[in-house]
This record gives C-alpha cells, sequence and structure tokens, in this order.
C-alpha cells in the first residue's frame, strides 16, 4: 500500500549521500537452458562445467584484426559474458567468440515483474531474454540466467527512493554497474573458473602486466560509457574485458548483420534500466506518492502553480512543468518546504553552476595528490568534459570542485567522473554546488521583492 499523502520530508542530511555497503547477502538463482551443454543442481557450489577452450577464429577469416583488438586475442581465455539481448551485448559475445575464447552468456533478471503484472506489463525482459537465446544459439554458446531481484531491490532501487525522497537525483546506471553488473553477479560466479567478465559497454581497459588495470574512454566518444562505469573498484576493474571499446557504434551495426544476428535491426534500449517502457513519473508516485506544493519563480518570487511534490522534478527539467508562458526549467528544490524554483532564462543564477563539492569518492587507480589542477570532469554521460581543478577537504572523502565554465544542470545526487588524459580515474557524488547553504535563490526572491516576501510565507504555511 502506498499512501497519496505524505508528512514534509526533512532537510537532506549530508550522511544521506553516502552509498550503500558493498557488503549484502546474495539469494542468487542459476537456470540454465536445455541447449546449454550441461546443467547443474548445485549452482553455487557445482555450476556447470567450462567448455575446453577453442579457437573460432577460422571461422572469421574476413574479420579484421581492428575488430578484436579489445577482445585480448593474444592467448585463448575463459569468459563470463553478460547478455542482454541487445545488439551490443550481442556483438560482444560473437567479438569474443571470434577471438577464440571458451564463453559463457549470463541473463541478469533483476527486476520483480511476478506479482506486478498490471502495473509492469510493459516491461521487455521476455523479449530481452529471448533475443539473446537465439543470439546464443548461433555460435552453441551455453546461456544462464541469474535472478538478482532481491539484490538489485536492496542495492540500487530502494537507494534510488530513498535519494529522489530527500530532493537528490540518484544515477542507477552507475548503480547497477558498481553494484549488481559487476558486484553481485560477480560475487555470484566467484566460485567458478572465468578469467574476465565481458559486456557490451563502451568502454577499454588496460591491463598492464605491473600495475593497476585502467579504464579508457571508448574510441567512440559519443558512445562512450565510462562515466557509468566511474564508481568501480580496482578489484572490479581488472577482472573486465569490454570488445565494443576499440568499435564505434555504427561499426557493430554492421557487425551485427554480418554476423547475421537475430536482433541487428532492434533499437537501443532507452531511459532507465529497470523501467522499460513504464514512465519515470509512474514509478516514483507509486513508490513515494504525492504531495502537493508550489512553483515559484526564481527570480521574483510569483507564484505559478502547483506541483505533486518535489521529487518528481530534476535541476534541468523542462517537461512536465505544465506552467504557460514557457519555456521554464526547474533551477532550484527547496525540500523542507516542498517548493520548487523555476526561470525561463536558466542562465540566471550561474554562480550555483560552477563550484560543487563531491563525496562517496572512489578512485580506479590509485588515489590522485591532494591538489590536482588540471583535470577533466564529465557531470553526466555524453562526449562533453569540463576542464576542472580538485581540492581535496581535510576531513573524509570529500572534495571541492572547479569547472572552468558554468553548467545548466548540477544536481545533488548525480555522480560527477574524472579524467587525466584518456583515462577515467574515479568519480564522486555531486552533493551541492557552492553556495547551496544560504538557498540563493530564494534569497532572490525575496530580495526581488521585498514588499512581497510575506506572501511567500502565506503561500508556504497554506
Amino acid at each position: 500500500m502506498f499512501s497519496t499523502v505524505m508528512k514534509p520530508l526533512l532537510s537532506p542530511s549530508p550522511s544521506l549521500f553516502r552509498l550503500p555497503p558493498l557488503s549484502s547477502s546474495l539469494s542468487v538463482l542459476f537456470h540454465v537452458f536445455p541447449f546449454s551443454s550441461s546443467s547443474s543442481s548445485s549452482p553455487f557450489h557445482s555450476p556447470h562445467p567450462i567448455t575446453p577452450l577453442r579457437s573460432s577464429r577460422r571461422n572469421h577469416a574476413s574479420l579484421s584484426d581492428h575488430y578484436l583488438s579489445c577482445s585480448v586475442p593474444e592467448k585463448p581465455l575463459r569468459v563470463a559474458v553478460l547478455l542482454s539481448g541487445g545488439v551490443d551485448s550481442s556483438v560482444a559475445l560473437r567479438l569474443l567468440h571470434a577471438a577464440g575464447h571458451s564463453c559463457t552468456a549470463f541473463y541478469l533478471k533483476i527486476w520483480f515483474q511476478e506479482g506486478f503484472e498490471n502495473f509492469w506489463n510493459q516491461c521487455p525482459w521476455e523479449d530481452d531474454l529471448k533475443y539473446a537465446k537465439h543470439v546464443c544459439e548461433q555460435v552453441g554458446v551455453p546461456l544462464e540466467v541469474v535472478h538478482l531481484t532481491d539484490e538489485y531491490w536492496e542495492r540500487v532501487v530502494s537507494y534510488i527512493i530513498e535519494e529522489y525522497k530527500c530532493g537528490r537525483t540518484p544515477n542507477p546506471d552507475v548503480l547497477c554497474n558498481t553494484r549488481i553488473k559487476f558486484g553481485a553477479f560477480m560475487d555470484a560466479i566467484s566460485d567458478m573458473e572465468y578469467d574476465y567478465v565481458a559486456s557490451g559497454h563502451y568502454a577499454k581497459v588496460a591491463h598492464p602486466p605491473a600495475g593497476p588495470s585502467v579504464l579508457q574512454l571508448s574510441q567512440d566518444m559519443v558512445k562512450d560509457q565510462t562515466y557509468f562505469l566511474s564508481h568501480l573498484s580496482q578489484t572490479q576493474l581488472k577482472r573486465l574485458l569490454f570488445p565494443l571499446g576499440c568499435v564505434k557504434k555504427e561499426e557493430v551495426r554492421k557487425l551485427a548483420t554480418q554476423f547475421d544476428l537475430p536482433n541487428k535491426d532492434r533499437k537501443d534500449s532507452q531511459g532507465i534500466c529497470f523501467l522499460g517502457k513504464i514512465k519515470f513519473s509512474d514509478f516514483v508516485g507509486r513508490h513515494i506518492g504525492e504531495k502537493e506544493g508550489i512553483i515559484l519563480e526564481a527570480e521574483t518570487g510569483d507564484f505559478l502553480g502547483n506541483h505533486r511534490g518535489f521529487w518528481f522534478y530534476t535541476i534541468g527539467q523542462r517537461q512536465g512543468l505544465r506552467l504557460p508562458g514557457g519555456p521554464w526549467y526547474v533551477v532550484e528544490k527547496d525540500t523542507k518546504n516542498n517548493v520548487v524554483f523555476v526561470s525561463r532564462n536558466y542562465y540566471s543564477i550561474d554562480k550555483r553552476r560552477r563550484v560543487f563539492r563531491v563525496g562517496s569518492l572512489r578512485w580506479l587507480s590509485g588515489k590522485p595528490s591532494g591538489n590536482v589542477s588540471q583535470l577533466r570532469c564529465k557531470v553526466r554521460h555524453g562526449p562533453g568534459f569540463y576542464s576542472c581543478s580538485f581540492e581535496m577537504e581535510a576531513e573524509g572523502d570529500v572534495a571541492v570542485v572547479h569547472l572552468d565554465e558554468d553548467d545548466q544542470g548540477l544536481a545533488a545526487g548525480q555522480f560527477a567522473a574524472f579524467y587525466e588524459g584518456t583515462a577515467c580515474i574515479g568519480s564522486g557524488v555531486i552533493l551541492e554546488s557552492w553556495d547551496d547553504q544560504c538557498f540563493p535563490v530564494l534569497t532572490t526572491s525575496v530580495e526581488a521583492e521585498p514588499g512581497e516576501t510575506s506572501r511567500e510565507e502565506k503561500l508556504l504555511n497554506a
């Protein structure tokens, strides 16, 4: 049961920004499809036997070495391949197979469809699994389904819900990679004799003979997904292969046609990974509820309308405001009083868009020096970077980041990923922009019309 009326929420505490602990009990169930080479009655302690290593490159003599350069073709390996049913992971599997590796495919079932038929009736997991099965059948690769629904709820979804309740905007894809795909799944197969785990991410990993593994930018800068992988640990990174790191997206589509994959014409998935076609607002409404609040213009404090709850909105949002005279952009949220501030001119409050604090820092290949002045930074997925300086605070894993130019959508709860050259060195969670504690948007509203401040108080107390 979910209440449609909620008590006002407290202001977010800095301690709530910390990510949940990595350790958690696993309740994993494997299912091996009949076409697999074998099965197991005890999946944890008696997994199906690893198939003998064999070279398959003779079947792909026309395949350029360029396509295999991120698949470690120098020696045969035993690889666990995460297969989603999409084109990218399917091509990654075929490249690893072409490189001569012994592969087992794994499909992760992470969402609790059973018992939610009316709400989750558009979830495409059955189609995904059908495509994954057909891709594996083409080359005789065994496929296993791993059930991680409990782990996904505990480590990702519950965290997302709590973050939205506090007015922050978490990134489910970063959490899913860190805590599920390369967290719970790696834990589940830790007793199996795999050399690496692979997926269809657009990124590179360099594994030098000595020293730590390094996460590097993909060949395709538009599709590059190092941002989503930036919060991994070195322990996770050193076990990973990304076959698509040396291939551009248009080449992946051509390879899918060359391999005659059953999903070669399938569209790429969009949106949050566990929602499928479900609207995000429906998900938030079901799990958090609604509480009516007011929308104020940031520059004047004028009342513009009502909203369903501040957790439905994120900084920079334009859609869904339903206000006349726009376009309007969300520029701030007062989570204590359930007020959403909007502006027609997003850059009117530019001082909040250049400096911010990050916490929950994690470094992929070693912690940088205390003050770094020549880093690059991504504050969201995409090809764009900012030059930035980075200064560690005296206590804790918190730092202050100075961007070289303004950003129009810094949102607490999102990740900021840091780069040295082509290497992604780590990331942290955005805590606040530099003037957050004195709430400058509210101050601006009050200063704009001193004689009208009582009107705002009346609105808040209405």
